[in-house]
């Protein structure tokens, strides 16, 4: 479980406020996956990362209950001059897991060979992200966080195969996507919220979520 309780957060741009979260209370339950509608610009890599605990809040407090993945694309944690074995074995001990296996796993999801052995620092922004998002499906978690502005990969095999690990992750785990595209969220979630001027508002359903998110997305540009 996450839940939000009165919680607040904004950063200053150097001109005016940015108020992400403005006294927002909601709560995320284990196997009610949550997608999360928000234009872009509005905080939704901030408000994913506070979910993970790598943001506090101004104000309120955000309590975690579950076992919580980083963020899909995320990179904190792992240190860029050592190799992906070194950092995949490195991470399997920080989680009490076996680093045999963790490196064995991430190994064969990657695919990218010999560079396994090479420096995270020499990697593409590709090769990072399917390093990432490998080591998020090494650990197993009870609630998935995934920001669609994370970097992505465009590897046609690393894809097939990280989809269907994923798929069969998520049939007994639970998934929180922000997105500003409905459309993203279809696939997982069974309830939906829209993220509006500092406002979460909770919808059972993604079609009551999206009824609103078009109405004000229509609204702001006119």
């Amino acid at each position: 479980m996450i839940e939000f309780d009165s919680v607040s957060k904004s950063f200053w741009t150097g001109k005016t406020r940015k108020v992400i979260l403005d006294r927002a209370s909601f709560r995320v339950d284990i196997g009610r996956s949550l997608g999360i509608l928000a234009p872009n610009g509005t905080g939704k890599t901030t408000l994913i990362n506070m979910m993970a605990g790598l943001e506090k809040p101004d104000e309120g407090r955000v309590t975690r209950t579950s076992r919580i993945s980083f963020p899909l694309g995320f990179m904190g944690g792992v240190i860029p001059k050592h190799t992906a074995t070194e950092n995949s074995r490195y991470i399997a001990r920080l989680y009490g897991l076996d680093p045999d296996y963790i490196e064995s796993f991430c190994r064969w999801l990657c695919g990218i060979d010999e560079y396994f052995d090479m420096p995270l620092g020499t990697y593409s922004a590709g090769m990072r992200s399917r390093f990432s998002f490998a080591l998020m499906l090494a650990l197993e978690f009870d609630i998935y966080l995934i920001d669609e502005g994370m970097p992505s990969t465009t590897d046609v095999e690393f894809n097939r195969k990280a989809g269907r690990i994923l798929k069969d992750r998520l049939e007994n785990a639970t998934v929180v996507v922000v997105s500003h595209q409905p459309q993203t969220l279809e696939k997982f979630c069974q309830q939906a919220a829209v993220l509006r001027n500092g406002q979460l508002y909770m919808f059972d359903t993604l079609e009551e979520a999206k009824r609103l998110y078009d109405y004000q997305t229509q609204s702001q540009a006119i």
